[in-house]
């Protein structure tokens, strides 16, 4: 049947699917759904989730993977809609995905996440660093808009829409990772001979980590898992972008130690420096004027960088990951 089963992994029902409800219930679009699979049934179904459209699916404690694979079971429309729990979908949302669908004839669509308009600032700080050039390494395009779409080869789950019979081809999601299954999806489609179309107009708002703490373990995440697709699937994770956090983090340890022997690295290693912190700053200002907002990227930025490079390293050096569940 033609239309879109919008597919939401979730340990419990929170606050921000709290927020997120009204936005899917108000959707400029006729036909969809949206499935929910928290870990239980809710004892008490609050009163915004009570809609013919909504269906409430209890997965047990499996991975948000799982949970995707068991809502695509279940769905009763041509088109499966991932979102994460944290996300929520302009009112356009399906009707461009149903317009770009047409005019592409494509197997998937992803879209730009961007940080909700009445965010902290402390989730502004962290989308900064994933929309600069210097911080998120030319991928700033998932986070905001660019002017025009492109075919892309990995794109991230939380604004991912995919035809049933494509994902059912492929066997859905592979299990074994998380967080990363949506990158062995991407590579699945694309060796399936797919192709996967980035729309800009394809707008999700999705709230970044909190506080700093959970931003620098999401990204040490992303840089583990990364570091070990860079060996096992270097198709799509063997790319110098992904490499260079690490190579800034060796480079400083070199040049640092080297600096006993040769005062010279020293001063190599400061220009260096001094050139990277300037083009960070003249990045990140590009993207706010509030200097307080300024401010704190910068230090997130380094940190950032040297948290994913070092997770990256252990990564690629990992016979296998083991995926917890969160």
């Amino acid at each position: 049947m033609t239309g879109f089963s919008i597919i939401i992994p979730v340990k419990v029902i929170n606050d921000y699917l709290r927020e997120s409800i009204p936005h899917l219930l108000a959707l400029d679009y006729q036909d969809y759904e949206v499935l929910i699979l928290p870990n239980e049934e809710p004892s008490s179904l609050e009163s915004a989730f009570v809609d013919e459209r909504v269906k409430i699916i209890a997965s047990g404690a499996v991975s948000p993977a799982v949970k995707r694979d068991m809502g695509a079971d279940q769905v009763q429309f041509e088109y499966l809609a991932f979102m994460d729990d944290d996300a929520y979908p302009s009112l356009e949302w399906l009707k461009v995905a149903e317009k770009t669908f047409a005019e592409k004839n494509v197997a998937a669509l992803g879209g730009p996440g961007m940080v909700p308009p009445d965010a902290s600032k402390k989730e502004v700080v962290s989308g900064i660093f994933y929309e600069t050039l210097v911080g998120g390494g030319g991928l700033a395009y998932r986070y905001r808009p660019v002017p025009e779409g492109f075919y892309v080869k990995d794109y991230p789950s939380v604004n991912l829409i995919i035809r049933k019979d494509a994902f059912m081809e492929i066997g859905g999601f592979d299990n074994s990772f998380w967080p990363g299954e949506d990158t062995k999806l991407c590579l699945d489609l694309i060796q399936a001979g797919h192709e996967i179309w980035y729309e800009p107009t394809l707008l999700v708002y999705h709230h970044r980590r909190p506080t700093y703490r959970g931003h620098f373990k999401q990204v040490a995440g992303y840089g583990l898992h990364r570091g070990h697709f860079a060996k096992i699937f270097p198709q799509t994770s063997a790319l110098p972008l992904y490499f260079a956090p690490s190579t800034f983090l060796l480079g400083n340890i070199i040049l640092f130690f080297l600096g006993f022997t040769n005062p010279i690295f020293w001063q190599v290693w400061g220009v260096l420096l001094a050139v990277y912190l300037l083009l960070a700053i003249m990045d990140i200002l590009s993207r706010t004027r509030d200097l307080w907002i300024a401010g704190m990227t910068l230090p997130v930025l380094v940190g950032s960088h040297l948290v994913y490079g070092w997770r990256f390293i252990q990564g690629y050096f990992t016979s296998r990951l083991v995926s917890k569940l969160r």
